[in-house]
């Protein structure tokens, strides 16, 4: 094999090579193990992450920032269940006064009057119905003329009656006093016995008599007072229709129910109104209630009676629930509350507004937290149970809610802190990691 050594390189005399500059080093022991320092540090830290995705991911599939949800602690306490809701002032008595019959409308006051019970506030003029009156009068009369007509002839046929029953009386007494005579005649001997005999028929034939009259008497008196009577009971009842066409006249004036203000006005002045016509209503100033709409859910508890509290200018009055509508429109139920007595603030006017808060019950020494958007995720059923920074999915079950808290009967316990707010965004993830706690 040839040699590989380099044969050298001849240079002319005076130059010289870089021969001496180069120098010979050792190489350093540490100079060779740097390269594997680097990669255990890489294989470190790559481990690291690896370890922290890991516990992540056994923490929870995904992480939320706890800025984006809202927490609360479960404690143990009275819940108090009520409803609030903004009210607006109505009249509790605002009828509408409509026009009894046709005719020309006199209108004799203006909205916005305040009038007072009994004033008269415009009048209808009914020819029709004042000429049906008078005809109904007339009718009336006649009927009354025939009931005293009737009682009349009802005491004429029983006096005819007691008139025949007094002589047959008489004839009785007479046929007693000749029947005396000729009993002691024939026992005397003056008269035969045949004369005593026809004497007796005649005492018995008055017996008779008397008897038929009596009788005659009282069936007279019994259908005469029929009589009357039928005649009495067609002339009340046609009292009653001209008591009632009288009302009617009166109505023709329309009049102010109670003390109050005119409100609208809905007929114009010397108008024809029809039957029935809306014609004004009348605003009774004394009372007042409001009127709020509740959610539908509220609508099972809501019940007449109930205590309530209505705020005016920072000022709270009681009150309770006067009526609940029993239809629910458009997921709302709508109540009615009024003032306790004497407790009504002066100077309320119709549809102002007002702030209404309905007691409903009070439960003592119940468990309980916040409410929150979480009772309408899973129907309520779950929570999301803080377990240090990881928020783990549990079953629950809730009873009652208020306006600001709800009742907790089983699942939860006191001292547990949950997510109230937000979970809508775990996606029913049964462990979730909290971010920035």
């Amino acid at each position: 094999m040839p040699d590989a050594t380099p044969a050298p390189i001849n240079r002319p005399a005076g130059i010289r090579d870089t021969a001496g500059q180069d120098t010979v080093r050792a190489v350093a022991a540490g100079s060779r193990r740097r390269p594997w320092l680097i990669g255990g540090a890489v294989c470190v830290l790559a481990i690291g992450v690896t370890a922290w995705l890991l516990s992540a991911w056994a923490s929870g599939a995904r992480s939320v920032d706890a800025q984006r949800l809202r927490f609360a602690e479960v404690t143990r306490g009275d819940l108090v269940r009520d409803i609030a809701a903004e009210g607006k002032v109505i009249a509790a008595n605002s009828p509408t006064l409509y026009a009894i019959s046709g005719g020309t409308l006199t209108l004799k006051v203006v909205a916005g009057d305040r009038v007072a019970k009994g004033q008269a506030l415009a009048e209808i003029d009914s020819p029709e119905l004042r000429s049906r009156l008078a005809q109904e009068e007339a009718t009336l009369a006649g009927y009354e003329a025939e009931a005293a007509r009737a009682a009349l002839d009802a005491q004429l046929r029983r006096a005819e009656a007691r008139k025949v029953l007094e002589q047959a009386r008489i004839d009785r007494t007479a046929a007693q006093r000749d029947l005396q005579r000729y009993q002691r005649a024939f026992e005397g001997g003056a008269v035969a016995q045949v004369d005593l005999a026809r004497a007796q028929d005649t005492l018995q034939k008055t017996e008779i008599g008397v008897t038929s009259a009596t009788q005659d008497l009282g069936l007279q008196g019994q259908g005469a007072g029929l009589d009357m009577r039928n005649k009495q009971l067609v002339a009340e009842r046609q009292r009653s229709v001209v008591v009632e066409m009288r009302r009617q006249v009166d109505a023709l004036t329309l009049r102010a129910p109670f003390d109050g203000i005119v409100g609208q006005v809905q007929a114009v002045q010397s108008s024809n109104v029809a039957a029935n016509a809306p014609v004004l209503s009348v605003v009774d100033l004394s009372v007042f209630e409001v009127e709020i709409r509740v959610a539908e859910s509220f609508a099972r508890d809501l019940e007449i009676g109930m205590p309530a509290e209505l705020r005016s200018v920072g000022t709270t009055y009681p009150a309770k629930v006067s009526a609940v509508s029993p239809e629910v429109v458009n997921g709302e139920v709508v109540a009615r509350l009024r003032f306790d007595e004497g407790s009504q603030p002066p100077g309320l006017r119709q549809s102002q507004r007002l702030t209404a808060r309905i007691l409903l019950d009070t439960r003592k020494d119940v468990l309980m937290v916040a409410r929150g958007p979480f009772l309408d995720q899973d129907g309520g059923r779950t929570a999301y149970v803080m377990d240090g920074n990881t928020a783990v999915r549990r079953p629950i079950i809730a009873g009652v809610s208020s306006l600001s808290a709800v009742e907790i009967i089983e699942g939860l316990q006191p001292g547990d802190r949950i997510v109230i707010a937000g979970t809508d965004q775990f996606d029913s993830a049964e462990r979730i990691r909290i971010s920035g706690l």
